[in-house]
């Protein structure tokens, strides 16, 4: 990697927006000093969770975590993923793509659209009664999350949390996968 293209520095040019009254000093402790995993700061605190020269993951509330991750493109360059995620009872995700200077991406452009209907028996959804469990869902939480702190993607949908548990047991016999695993191919995630 090239100057400015480690985790160090990323870290540190962030833009405050994305983790507001975390100041470069603070990120600084949180990266350099390996004996404090955990910063105090205006907010609460932050905790480092896992740090490589790529990928860095943090807790940022009793409900919240960020996870940074430099992926490779086929041209030598490189791309930032940004993935907030929030816990209270399920968890949601929110995914953020930009360049190395903090410029956003077209989410689109490096990720498919990941419908809830691709967690479903396809078989099985012209019926009514999947139409009537399906008509039980009034939220659909995705979680992402970089596996390994590697460059693939997890998305994980956890509905079932979100149910009671009647209607997460009629909902089940629908639900052929909680998560679905894409690929960095150095250009976009695939399938």
């Amino acid at each position: 990697m090239s100057f400015g293209q480690t985790m160090n520095e990323l870290f540190k040019s962030m833009p405050s927006e994305y983790l507001p009254a975390f100041t470069e000093a603070d990120k600084t402790m949180l990266l350099v000093d390996s004996s404090l995993s955990v910063i105090p700061y205006a907010l609460g605190e932050i905790e480092r969770l896992e740090y490589t020269d790529t990928f860095l993951s943090i807790r940022t509330s009793e409900v919240g975590t960020m996870q940074i991750k430099i992926l490779p493109l086929v041209n030598k360059t490189h791309v930032i993923a940004l993935i907030k995620t929030v816990c209270s009872g399920v968890c949601d995700s929110n995914i953020r793509f930009f360049t190395t200077n903090w410029e956003e991406i077209e989410k689109e452009s490096l990720l498919p659209v990941i419908s809830p209907h691709l967690f479903f028996d396809q078989s099985k959804m012209d019926t009514l009664e999947f139409k009537w469990a399906l008509s039980k869902i009034d939220i659909y939480p995705l979680q992402f999350q970089f596996k390994d702190g590697g460059n693939d993607l997890q998305a994980i949908f956890n509905i079932t949390n979100h149910l009671s548990t009647q209607d997460s047991l009629k909902l089940e016999p629908y639900l052929e996968r909680e998560t679905i695993n894409l690929t960095w191919n150095m250009s976009t995630f695939v399938f």
